[in-house]
């Protein structure tokens, strides 16, 4: 098999479980914008050591990403396919997002001030990958508008990936609290 099968030469992508949409169609532009998150992932892990508790948890981040993927690539009329924890997101992979929020939160308090990225590089990653974070759940909301997601945990696992992203930025950065002085 080779990499290119030039079936996309006419500007349609394969949907997970078949069918074709348009490249640009919103949901190829919400799970590009998830794949994009994941890569950034990738760039903040490469400044973790191998083995690391953060390395571990970036990678499992990363493979969680395309279980959004997968959800977001499925015509609502093959969702039925789908399975929970593989290739639909569920409401204990939410739950984890929230736990790890709130380590961080008991360890390092909340940020006080604002953060200015780029006082190191694995912050200064996170921070793009929370950024695309967000973009990916605002491209999800307009793709999920057209329906068959009723019930999905999808946009609640987005936004708090892109939450857990900034606190793990936070507990990487330095916070600048700005003067009083005008």
């Amino acid at each position: 098999m080779k990499i290119y099968t030039r079936k996309g030469d006419d500007g349609t992508t394969g949907l997970f479980f078949g069918g074709r949409v348009a490249k640009d169609s919103t949901g190829p532009v919400a799970y590009g914008d998830v794949d994009e998150t994941g890569a950034c992932i990738g760039l903040a892990r490469a400044e973790t050591s191998a083995g690391s508790a953060l390395n571990d948890e970036l990678l499992r981040l990363q493979r969680s990403l395309f279980i959004v993927g997968a959800e977001l690539a499925t015509a609502p009329d093959n969702r039925h396919k789908l399975v929970d924890g593989e290739t639909r997101v569920t409401a204990e992979m939410v739950t984890e997002l929230e736990a790890g929020i709130d380590r961080i939160e008991a360890e390092r308090g909340m940020p006080t001030g604002f953060l200015v990225p780029g006082s190191n590089r694995l912050g200064a990653a996170l921070d793009v990958a929370r950024a695309t974070a967000r973009r990916a759940e605002r491209n999800a909301v307009t793709h999920m508008r057209g329906g068959g997601y009723e019930g999905s945990y999808l946009l609640a696992y987005l936004n708090r990936l892109a939450d857990y992203l900034f606190m793990l930025a936070r507990a990487a950065e330095e916070t600048w609290t700005p003067s009083k002085e005008k």
